[in-house]
């Protein structure tokens, strides 16, 4: 039997009181910071697109763009808001499978609870739940002991579509077999790439949109009684063969399905920008301020990277030292760096079309080198060896294994909450409080429309 059977009947099956108090309270973390980086990136380019292009679609009023008193049909509203979601590249991320799953859960959660009418908070809770961890299940298979990274797929995109269909489906309430057939259906559209990160192209902010769209349309369509693939995932021409060349492993697909929610492995970003940048930053913060450097100071910084960072974050070299787009910056170890030293902090500031004028920033990166050591690979975000080289002859190092954001140092409610009310700087403080209030109480919720409300 195909894996797409074992996921559709736990969608079926599973229940909110099914879930572990922890997953509950991991799962309510990743809502408010999904929100507030939407309410973050409603302003950014290619968001800003995404939504003036379905305003002007127009159609259904169903669900609700959040930033705007405008509601439309329910694919098209989860769509812009992924994509404001992702514009700053600040939404959680399942660091050993390198990947988004919130993004690709809960907008369609939303979206499809107010087409319905009614969406609970225990429903929200479940369904993003169920929804994460058949997204990071789906990456956490893929070549097994390797790097994805180096497949070339963006993996939030090229899974969206079958993890959002599932999601989708079962907030729509479909038995287990239209719920396969919403996921063969999802298969069929599904594509990403990481071409857009080497280009420094906005479309990298898109591609989840694009997947939560087509995931819901995959099950609109399976409710309507259209058919999809059954063996969407281990048939001959299925995912795991057809885009993996078979490099998967069933066991880490399946193991424990209903029983453990790799939600409470999702770690929420401190920083805006590429996970794997992460490390590196908080070594040059360190580095610092344990050590009191000015960048005027600095001789050479020289990064130890492995193979796949230097691939994704330092190349090409020219435009990870000098960023020609937001885009650009948010995937470059050595602006994350750089911006570290100069500013001895990092933010949202650091991402934007003025910051990569920066003329201090770009004096830094002017003086780091980049070296490979395939020793520093890990499961989940690689750490950067930073050592700086002063002019007077002194050199510093400092490796970190365990990010802020990661298991080993988590981010707590209140840490998200008080990212939220840096990312939603729209909303008055009143407003900030009381969504605040209501997703840590979510459960208590017995329809979410009072937050929409806020939100929009």
């Amino acid at each position: 039997m195909d894996a797409a059977y074992l996921f559709a009947k736990n969608f079926v099956d599973t229940k909110y009181e099914n879930l572990p108090s922890e997953v509950v309270e991991a799962t309510k973390k990743e809502i408010l910071d999904l929100l507030g980086v939407a309410l973050g990136g409603a302003s950014q380019p290619g968001a800003t697109h995404v939504c003036e292009l379905v305003r002007d679609w127009g159609g259904k009023e169903e669900s609700s763009i959040i930033g705007s008193k405008r509601k439309v049909p329910a694919p098209n509203a989860a769509q812009a808001n992924a994509t404001m979601a992702h514009a700053l590249d600040f939404d959680d991320v399942h660091e050993a499978a390198v990947m988004h799953p919130g993004i690709a859960s809960i907008p369609v959660v939303m979206a499809v609870g107010e087409a319905q009418g009614h969406l609970s908070g225990k429903e929200l809770i479940a369904s993003t739940a169920l929804g994460v961890d058949m997204m990071c299940r789906l990456a956490l298979a893929t070549t097994p002991g390797k790097s994805p990274i180096e497949l070339g797929w963006h993996l939030t995109s090229l899974f969206g579509f079958m993890g959002s269909a599932a999601t989708a489906a079962r907030v729509m309430r479909l038995d287990q077999e239209k719920i396969v057939d919403a996921i063969g259906i999802g298969y069929h559209q599904c594509a990403g790439n990481g071409q857009c990160v080497k280009d420094g192209a906005l479309t990298k902010r898109l591609g989840p949109g694009f997947a939560i769209k087509g995931g819901i349309t995959a099950a609109l369509l399976a409710k309507a009684g259209v058919t999809g693939s059954k063996n969407t995932f281990e048939g001959e021409w299925g995912l795991y063969c057809q885009y993996m060349h078979g490099d998967y492993s069933r066991e880490i697909l399946t193991a424990d399905l209903g029983k453990r929610f790799e939600g409470v492995n999702v770690a929420i970003k401190p920083y805006p920008c590429c996970r794997g940048m992460h490390p590196a930053i908080d070594a040059a913060l360190a580095l610092t301020t344990d050590q009191n450097l000015r960048s005027k100071d600095i001789g050479e910084i020289v990064l130890s990277v492995t193979d796949a960072h230097l691939s994704l974050l330092c190349q090409p070299e020219d435009a990870k030292r000098s960023p020609r787009s937001p885009v650009d910056a948010q995937f470059s170890i050595p602006w994350g760096v750089a911006s570290a030293i100069v500013g001895k902090r990092v933010g949202l500031d650091d991402f934007t079309e003025s910051a990569i004028r920066n003329r201090d920033v770009l004096e830094v990166t002017r003086k780091i080198r980049v070296e490979v050591d395939n020793a520093l690979h890990r499961s989940g975000p690689e750490p950067t060896r930073v050592k700086v080289i002063t002019n007077d002859g002194k050199v510093f190092v400092k490796v970190v294994e365990n990010p802020l954001g990661s298991l080993e140092r988590p981010m707590s409610f209140e840490d998200c909450a008080r990212k939220f009310t840096d990312c939603a700087k729209s909303l008055d403080a009143g407003r900030i409080e009381r969504i605040i209030e209501l997703v840590g109480q979510l459960e208590q919720q017995a329809d979410i429309k009072e937050m929409i409300r806020l939100l929009t």
